[in-house]
């Protein structure tokens, strides 16, 4: 399942998202806003897409599960900033901001990306539609390096939380 949410500066993008990940075959659950409001607030729903991105990664089926059966996060805000500080508060999310095709390939290869973070200002329809892609079909390569790293992270996040 994808996981998607946006505030007012990536509402618009967002609905486009959905239309694309429909056509590529991919389920999908809108976590809001569902509807325009200039007036609203990204953590909001930063925190709900982290929130359930990690419940299920937890529940569900462990690590080496394909990339394509576990749960992923898509949130946009106007920078794509704002998003990544606030779904990185819930333990085990690893969101990232990402402006083109080559870090979507490196967030996932090297980072085990779960979330990915798009800017609604600056992030052209056509880049979106590329990144996502790659975002969406590549795997983790479970590098000793990488998986050390990540690993060391799930820890301090452990003992700080």
């Amino acid at each position: 399942m994808i996981y998607l949410g946006a505030d007012h500066g990536g509402f618009d993008m967002k609905e486009k998202i959905k239309s694309w990940l429909s056509s590529w075959g991919y389920a999908w659950e809108d976590l809001g806003n569902t509807l325009y409001n200039k007036e609203d607030d990204y953590p909001e729903y930063a925190f709900k897409v982290a929130t359930q991105v990690v419940t299920e990664e937890r529940n569900g089926k462990k690590f080496p599960t394909p990339w394509k059966d576990r749960p992923k996060g898509i949130l946009l805000c106007r920078s794509a900033g704002g998003v990544v500080i606030a779904a990185n508060k819930i333990p085990g999310a690893r969101a990232i901001a990402v402006y083109d095709e080559r870090a979507a390939v490196h967030a996932r290869a090297h980072n085990d990306a779960n979330i990915i973070a798009l800017s609604g200002d600056w992030t052209e329809e056509l880049e979106a539609e590329k990144i996502l892609r790659k975002f969406l079909e590549t795997e983790f390569t479970a590098e000793e390096r990488h998986v050390r790293r990540l690993k060391q992270i799930e820890e301090y996040e452990k003992i700080s939380g």
